[in-house]
């Protein structure tokens, strides 16, 4: 038998159900914003340990948990219209909760999913749930444990009305930012929530744009986290640098263009000693990367809307062959490379080699950066326009600076850029940032050049510069392509002397032959 009562009807404000890492921080969130939160688990044990390690003491003023033993009974303790949060695992578990809860709710309660949910399974549940006149929200929840706690970026989906019901629970809770910087506003504390600032939280759009957004994001985070990798074994092994020197260059990255989450931790992780061996801790952990699933839907998602992203791919395809370690240690042995980075590429001196490659580097991390954040935000305004969204992208790269993993000072520039311009097709072509990327170049192709030389992989690096050099060219090679698809395929082709949506063919494989319209 569980060790709380059943609890009294209609007590809670909104429940919860899991409590796992992120649920219970959630949960926790909320009841120091002083909302009541009914919390469930599938597991009565982990309730029953949540609320002896929360007693009524650690939560905000007003804010309680109400735990439920009983899946009926943690429904009947909210008050209607019911809120319901679920943070259990994607896919199957999701479902299976879901039809848990239908024949327990009524016309017009809500339903939240905050997992990483695939998008199209967000827009199968909502209608699902909809014609029984339920209420459903896809909400992207990003920051990890820390966000969930203290303030997360939230990106609900869904019908209007479902926003309206949620909207005073998720801008309680979401993390906060200067109005006129756009730094987060820091200080939370259990029991003493952030006040003031912006919300980092807006109703995002219909159906599954919530979630299609959160994946993105998550993209996004693939690239960041592997740019930065790429600095990182570029300055061990091509500049020989000790990771006690890279946490110090990481630090005073920090402190200016490139200030952002993952950079701070970076520089965290690069000091820390391994508390079993006493060696630096980043040497000790095998070099072999995991991934759960939504950088490889990004790039579905990408190919589908025809919206390159080679950046994230590259940084997808960067995990794999990590994984392949005992294969890539073999071939180690098999395969010898060629250095030819001392010999071919030496930096420019300004009396301090290291400081001028240091700030090549920099320069091409955050010209990649930039690259990568375009593709992220053209393909979410490619599947805006295909799906009838209504994406605001200022508003989404303002709910991006605070609370969530690619937190950074220069989303700030991003809100901007689409302030300036609403449409704007691509951020390479905003003032600011093809800018930085005039300024930058020559320090970027140096990086990927002298990279290539010394043997030292960079695959995210260079397929932003590919990327930056083929959306700035007015004449690519695909006209070969498209002529020798109409060759072997007879897939017709255009004509620079005639007017876009006229297709030819040739009768191949002979020149002379005319050409046929098609």
């Amino acid at each position: 038998m569980p060790t709380f009562p059943v609890p009294a009807p209609a007590s809670a404000d909104i429940g919860l159900i899991g409590l796992e890492v992120m649920g219970k921080n959630l949960a926790l969130n909320m009841a120091d914003h002083g909302f009541k939160v009914a919390v469930y688990n599938r597991t009565t044990a982990k309730t029953e340990a949540f609320i002896a390690e929360n007693p009524p003491g650690v939560i905000g003023p007003g804010g309680a948990l109400i735990p439920g033993a009983e899946l009926k009974d943690f429904v009947a303790s909210i008050k209607a219209p019911r809120r319901i949060v679920l943070l259990v695992k994607a896919g199957a578990p999701t479902d299976a909760t879901i039809d848990g809860l239908k024949p327990l709710l009524s016309k017009g309660d809500v339903v939240i999913d905050g997992g990483n949910a695939e998008w199209q399974d967000t827009v199968r549940r909502e209608a699902a749930l909809n014609a029984m006149g339920i209420l459903f929200v896809g909400s992207g929840v990003s920051g990890g444990e820390e966000g969930a706690r203290f303030g997360p970026s939230l990106m609900p989906g869904g019908k209007p009305e479902a926003w309206a019901t949620l909207k005073p629970v998720w801008e309680a809770i979401a993390a906060k930012v200067d109005a006129t910087t756009g730094k987060p506003i820091m200080g939370a504390a259990p029991g003493k929530p952030v006040k003031g600032g912006v919300a980092c939280t807006t109703y995002i759009g219909p159906g599954g744009a919530g979630h299609f957004v959160k994946m993105v994001h998550n993209g996004i985070e693939y690239g960041d986290m592997q740019l930065i990798c790429e600095a990182y074994h570029f300055m061990r092994d091509a500049l020989s640098m000790e990771n006690a020197e890279m946490s110090r260059v990481f630090a005073e990255w920090n402190r200016g263009d490139l200030d952002s989450f993952l950079i701070e931790i970076t520089a965290d992780i690069l000091k820390q000693k391994d508390p079993a061996t006493g060696s630096d801790f980043v040497d000790m952990v095998l070099d072999a990367a995991g991934q759960k699933g939504t950088g490889k839907w990004t790039i579905n998602a990408a190919l589908d809307l025809g919206v390159p992203v080679p950046t994230m791919a590259e940084a997808v395809f960067a995990r794999n062959i990590s994984a392949m370690k005992a294969e890539r240690v073999a071939a180690a042995e098999k395969i010898a490379g060629e250095p030819i980075y001392r010999q071919l590429f030496d930096w420019p001196s300004d009396g301090d080699e290291d400081h001028t490659a240091l700030t090549a580097v920099r320069d091409a991390l955050y010209c990649s950066k930039i690259c990568s954040y375009a593709q992220g935000f053209a393909l979410m305004q490619a599947a805006s326009k295909a799906h009838n969204w209504g994406l605001k992208l200022g508003e989404i790269a303002m709910i991006f600076r605070g609370g969530c993993i690619i937190r950074a000072r220069f989303l700030q520039k991003i809100y901007e850029a689409f302030q300036r311009d609403p449409s704007l097709p691509n951020l390479l072509l905003d003032p600011y940032f093809a800018g930085v990327l005039k300024a930058a170049q020559p320090n970027w192709r140096m990086t990927v050049a002298s990279a290539a030389g010394g043997g030292v992989p960079v695959p995210a690096f260079a397929s932003a510069l590919s990327y930056f050099d083929s959306y700035r060219s007015a004449r690519l090679p695909a006209n070969l392509l498209q002529a020798q698809r109409d060759y072997f395929g007879a897939h017709t082709y255009e004509r620079v002397d005639r007017p876009r949506g006229e297709f030819y063919h040739v009768d191949w494989p002979d020149p002379k032959r005319p050409q046929t319209r098609v």
